[in-house]
């Protein structure tokens, strides 16, 4: 599953002149992202077509005419929309027109110049590397930062990630999402009004068998090896008590090599486990604890008798999810104020030559990379499946916010 982009909310703002513009706030994967304007997002639009040509997808036409409040939500969905399709293509989203309009985006949003900064990046051990970096980088770059800083081979860079995470007093730690190559980590700690936050360095592969790939780099070795007893101890990889033992016995003998293979056969190994959440299965309400890992959704079920049961969805055999953001805004003037924020995940199953929906409730986006590929390697314009992603319109209350539009003329957009 790809990265999400919603706006689930649009505000009036005056302008110099004593007219009034709509401004748009765009969430990506359930955090505030940026705050844009239609007449950005349309000037954008007119850069990527120069390069790309009829590679984009459709853009939200101008209104000539004033725009009522029911034709400023169609616009709204029509964005939200484009912002998911336009960033499917991998060619895109590394071109220059495309990174420097997010990045600039971004720094405006939050009110952050440009200037130099440090940056602690946690390893999956505990420790922090302390990198000097601008405060505009984006992920792409500060990654290459730390992996010169480490020692990590750069033709690898593809099979790792940083990844927005938060650690609680009582040493749990949650991966709350991955950090997309144009956002800006800065930016991203600065503008999370959440405690605890911090960004981590992560393989960012799901088929454990891609641990052979990395054999050859000794700080690939050493970060894969933190990440496996990282995932022992908090239990999101379970070995049985016989591989606990000879892989503890591993461990003090410092083999990393023979830990590592031995890990292979652990069930839940190189899973990304989330937070406990809801879902609709086997009926509405009942919790579940998701691990997403080579090539499935393993799903722990609570059921309302309080007995579980193990689920597992193949990947492959999902034909389309859905995406809907959940939550109540306080204060939209705010860099981020979102009570009980949630996604709703539902993705459709075939079981038994049927086609049904399964949903779940969580605040984290279940991302999947895409297997046995480095982000390094894509060389050719691929094919864009826009329908295994179907839009969803965003379910959101706002708090005291008065988002009637009346009538707006175009020019303020």
């Amino acid at each position: 599953m790809k990265m999400h982009f919603c706006i689930p909310v649009s505000q009036q703002r005056p302008d110099a002149l004593g007219g009034r513009y709509v401004l748009y706030s765009v969430y990506l994967d359930g955090f505030l992202f940026c705050k844009v304007r239609y007449s950005q997002l349309h000037r954008w639009n007119e850069q990527l077509r120069r390069v790309f040509g009829n590679c984009l997808p459709p853009f939200p036409p101008k209104y000539y005419l004033s725009m009522t409040a029911s034709m400023a939500d169609e616009r709204r969905d029509q964005l939200e929309q484009y912002l998911q399709n336009v960033t499917m293509d991998p060619n895109m989203l590394r071109s220059d027109v495309f990174v420097d309009f997010l990045k600039l985006v971004q720094l405006d949003t939050f009110s952050i110049t440009t200037e130099k900064a440090s940056l602690d990046i946690f390893l999956p051990d505990g420790r922090s590397i302390k990198v000097e970096i601008l405060t505009s980088d984006t992920a792409e770059r500060v990654l290459e930062v730390v992996s010169h800083k480490i020692g990590l081979c750069q033709e690898l860079l593809g099979y790792f990630g940083l990844f927005l995470i938060r650690s609680y007093k009582e040493g749990k730690l949650s991966v709350i999402k991955k950090l997309a190559d144009f956002e800006l980590p800065y930016v991203s700690l600065r503008s999370s009004e959440v405690e605890n936050f911090k960004v981590g360095l992560r393989k960012w592969y799901l088929d454990p068998s891609l641990d052979s790939r990395l054999m050859d780099c000794r700080a690939a070795v050493d970060l894969i090896y933190m990440q496996a007893i990282q995932d022992i101890e908090k239990e999101w990889a379970k070995p049985t008590e016989v591989q606990r033992q000879k892989l503890e016995a591993l461990q003090k003998e410092g083999n990393q090599t023979k830990f590592l293979e031995l890990s292979q056969e652990v069930w839940h190994y190189g899973y990304v486990q989330l937070d406990p959440c809801t879902c609709d299965y086997p009926e509405p309400g009942c919790g579940t604890v998701l691990s997403v890992g080579n090539n499935e959704v393993s799903c722990c079920i609570t059921l309302p008798d309080n007995q579980t049961q193990d689920v597992i969805f193949q990947m492959n055999r999902v034909k389309c999810w859905q995406v809907t953001f959940l939550g109540t805004l306080l204060d939209t003037d705010g860099p981020q104020q979102t009570l009980n924020q949630n996604l709703e995940l539902r993705f459709q199953y075939s079981e038994e030559s049927h086609w049904q929906w399964f949903v779940i409730y969580t605040k984290q986006q279940i991302e999947v990379p895409e297997q046995g590929k480095s982000k390094k390697h894509h060389s050719q314009q691929s094919q864009k499946d826009y329908s295994s992603f179907l839009p969803r319109k965003s379910k959101i209350k706002t708090a005291e916010v008065d988002c009637g539009l009346g009538t707006i003329k175009e020019e303020g957009l």
